[in-house]
């Protein structure tokens, strides 16, 4: 397994766990930019992936 590929679960992970424990009331001192930070660099990531995957060398 490549290292974006782990990068891509663990921020995909953290997100979901940050975003349900805050809609829960568990952590209601994250700023929701926080979350959406997150949001932004899991979708970056997982376009690397993408271009990471799909290269022929």
């Amino acid at each position: 397994m490549s290292i974006l590929a782990r990068v891509l679960i663990s921020l995909i992970g953290l997100t979901l766990i940050t975003y349900l424990l805050r809609g829960l009331g568990l952590l209601t001192f994250i700023p929701g930019g926080v979350i959406l930070i997150l949001i932004a660099l899991s979708i970056l990531f997982g376009i690397l992936y993408g271009v990471e995957k799909t290269r022929r060398f």
